[in-house]
């Protein structure tokens, strides 16, 4: 990817670091309202991902609360509220059949006191298990074989794979493995943007609807009681958002407003204060992030 200087850390009046980065701020009409960088570049969406993977499943069938379709698109923070809510959605099955790794809780504060307690990694604590716990659902209501579930030709993963091409609008560029070891698809940042705002403006019957009223109500679940993705979809009435490891991060407003950016070096701490800033040129304000991080585009590139 080809991209721009979108952060810079001040200290005491001089730039010390910069952080380039692209990003994309879409129009509730799919047309382009800023554009830094390459948006139409291949990159990996990482844990952005996992609002259009809950689709796909949502789509073959698979029927959760409100706060089941929000852990399904998590990346939690491994706090007893969502262990509990991966235990839901496996309802009743084992944690051992979950095919991400075993994990620490994501969280810091989570993690000390697991290891100061003398517990062992788990894979209920892996920030994925909600996915992964909805994954098998999905494939116990098809009569999918849970045995090689993660495999990209299995029907699940096929099936997920359709989805994501159907919600941003692009062929899947490049197939990888996840950290949590599913099927991760590159497409691109464009690509992300129009498929949040597919979710953020769907009927509230729809599978699109199912997932995003999920995120809407239950945000806590999505991140964490310490996390800004958490913070800002409380600050921002119906602002669905979804972070991701390497520093991609997605968001859309209800009306359709879409924003996705991925941080060039993967430095999350850049990551909230370019969020926080493409939506106060939305008009939207929330708390800005660090005060010695600051946002390098000008308002009047937001046409």
């Amino acid at each position: 990817m080809s991209h721009e200087p979108l952060v810079e850390l001040i200290r005491d009046g001089l730039v010390e670091g910069v952080h380039h980065g692209s990003a994309v701020v879409l129009a509730p009409d799919g047309s382009t309202r800023l554009a830094a960088g390459d948006v139409d570049a291949v990159m990996y969406p990482r844990s952005t991902a996992k609002p259009l993977q809950a689709t796909a499943m949502a789509r073959l069938g698979l029927r959760l609360s409100p706060a089941g379709f929000a852990i399904a698109a998590a990346s939690h923070s491994g706090e007893p509220m969502h262990l509990d809510g991966a235990l839901d959605v496996l309802g009743g099955r084992s944690p051992d059949l979950l095919g991400n790794p075993a994990d620490f809780p994501f969280d810091p504060v989570e993690r000390d006191r697991w290891i100061g307690e003398g517990r062992a990694p788990s894979r209920l604590a892996h920030n994925c298990s909600g996915k992964h716990a909805a994954m098998l659902a999905t494939c116990a209501l098809n009569g999918w074989p849970v045995e090689g579930y993660l495999d990209p030709a299995h029907p699940l993963q096929r099936a997920i794979a359709a989805t994501v091409e159907d919600l941003t609008g692009r062929p899947i560029a490049r197939v990888a493995v996840d950290g949590c070891g599913a099927p991760l698809f590159a497409t691109t940042l464009r690509g992300l943007a129009t498929a949040v705002s597919k979710l953020a403006t769907a009927a509230p019957d729809t599978p699109e609807g199912l997932v995003a009223a999920g995120i809407r109500r239950h945000p806590e679940l999505v991140g964490g009681s310490r996390r800004d993705v958490t913070a800002v979809m409380r600050a921002v009435p119906g602002l669905i958002a979804k972070d991701g490891f390497e520093a991609v991060q997605v968001a859309a407003l209800p009306d359709g407003t879409a924003i996705a950016v991925k941080i060039a070096d993967g430095g999350d701490r850049a990551r909230y204060p370019v969020l926080a800033a493409l939506l106060k040129l939305c008009g939207v304000d929330v708390p800005p992030g660090p005060e010695n991080l600051r946002f390098t585009l000008s308002v009047g590139s937001l046409r």
